[in-house]
């Protein structure tokens, strides 16, 4: 089969690449470079399998050269910001809502076979029920991220039923492995490599939330490929959680460090920022009834992760 990947040298967009070539696919990725690198998708160069197309997904022009022969497309791509101290509502909809709206306009017109569309765990905001699973309702965001997130799965359904393909929406807990540059691990790495004698911890600490393994992630976009006709909603997680202490003290663990920590108090009853979903965990036995299971608890992921960055494994 041919795939595009939108986002194909970010981190969850490089490994999936990966793991297609791996398998006999030729893949397209579709990327603008301005957080994916070359590094990650360096090993593929000389596959003869893959082929990057450095555009944008906001430009028709980009998309329409990039989707042309492909039977299915994994869409990837997403400024992945939640803090709006860091990144703005208009950078969130137009990297998400208005990139995802481009994307489906031409794999309306390419006749694409599937379109599998990397949602996240925030379209549920405060869920009253953990685990939550995929039909809780009401979906309330707390974060502009993640209702650019919900807007962006209304349009992949609407699309999917209106042009005919089948559509797999996926909510991510949160992904992590060597590869990523954002989020709590990576962060309390670099703070640490800086300043081994003191940790900055956003929020009280108690932040609670289910961690997932790029490999688990990736066996889970690809096994849903083909079980449906219509429109498929996914959760996507570990099946236990991990708080921030304990994710701070893995990686000072791994470091072989014991600074002092300095938690900031956060905002809004203990939240690392605006919009910090602070409890999550996801009903993940739809997954499971196709045969995927995590590999990882929330610890063990965190604990890899961490090995790798620092090249123990």
């Amino acid at each position: 089969m041919r795939f595009l990947v939108t986002g194909g040298a970010g981190f969850i967009g490089s490994s999936v690449c990966d793991f297609l070539v791996s398998k006999g696919n030729d893949v397209v990725a579709l990327d603008n470079l301005s957080s994916g690198s070359r590094e990650n998708i360096a090993q593929l160069a000389g596959s003869g399998r893959f082929t990057l197309t450095k555009g944008d997904c906001k430009s028709p022009s980009d998309v329409k050269k990039a989707i042309q022969g492909v039977d299915s497309v994994l869409h990837l791509s997403a400024n992945p910001e939640v803090r709006l101290d860091r990144t703005s509502p208009e950078a969130c909809f137009n990297e998400n809502l208005l990139a995802t709206k481009v994307v489906l306009e031409a794999a309306g017109r390419s006749r694409i076979s599937h379109f599998v569309y990397a949602s996240s765990s925030t379209v549920y905001g405060d869920a009253k029920l953990r685990p939550t699973h995929e039909d809780y309702s009401p979906l309330i965001p707390v974060s502009i991220y993640g209702a650019a997130k919900l807007g962006s799965e209304a349009l992949v359904a609407g699309y999917s039923k209106v042009c005919g393909f089948a559509s797999y929406i996926l909510r991510l807990a949160n992904v992590i492995g060597p590869r990523s540059g954002h989020g709590v691990v990576p962060d309390f790495v670099e703070k640490l490599k800086k300043d081994p004698k003191r940790l900055e911890i956003l929020g009280d600490g108690t932040q609670t939330k289910s961690y997932l393994y790029i490999d688990d992630c990736v066996d889970a976009m690809l096994r849903v490929i083909g079980r449906t006709d219509g429109v498929a909603v996914y959760n996507v997680g570990s099946e236990d959680q991990a708080n921030v202490m304990r994710i701070a003290g893995i990686v000072c663990h791994e470091m072989g460090i014991a600074p002092a920590y300095d938690l900031t108090g956060g905002v809004d009853g203990g939240r690392g920022w605006v919009g910090d979903v602070k409890q999550m965990l996801l009903d993940v036995r739809r997954l499971k009834s196709l045969g995927w299971a995590p590999r990882y608890s929330s610890e063990e992921a965190v604990r890899v992760t961490v090995r790798r960055i620092l090249g123990k494994d």
